[in-house]
């Protein structure tokens, strides 16, 4: 006669078989286990960083709000030209600073970028654009 194990009937000739079951039932917590341990693993390593390269998002606000200021000066036609040719960058890397908002420039260009901020918002005799040694029109 066969024996029940765990609720599953194995016949007496597959009775070797009966502990080769229990061991692909250990293996398969197991690896349940390892799974979950890799899927924290690779959690962890989406995580930013201390010092990582920022990205645009929710967490650089002063970034947001200097896109901001920017966006209205770039609508005349020529001006995402003019800006890139003052930071030295493609036409389309201004696009992706300030239009699709998928990269910052470096701290150089970026104080290129709120010179030209400055010399379209001030008007009066004292512009920034004698700090600059780019034109900044």
């Amino acid at each position: 006669m066969g024996r029940m194990t765990t609720g599953v009937y194995i016949p007496s000739a597959l009775r070797p078989l009966d502990s080769l079951i229990g061991l692909l039932g250990e293996l398969g917590a197991l690896a349940v286990e390892q799974a979950q341990e890799a899927a924290g693993r690779r959690r962890e390593a989406r995580r930013p960083r201390r010092g990582s390269t920022l990205r645009p998002g929710g967490e650089t606000p002063l970034w947001n709000a200097v896109v901001a200021k920017v966006r209205p000066h770039l609508r005349t036609r020529g001006a995402k030209a003019n800006l890139a040719r003052v930071l030295e960058v493609p036409r389309q890397r201004v696009h992706d600073y300030f239009v699709t908002g998928t990269q910052m420039p470096d701290a150089e260009r970026m104080i290129h970028v709120l010179l030209w901020l400055a010399a379209r918002e001030t008007s009066g005799a004292a512009k920034p654009a004698a700090m600059s040694p780019k034109p900044l029109n």
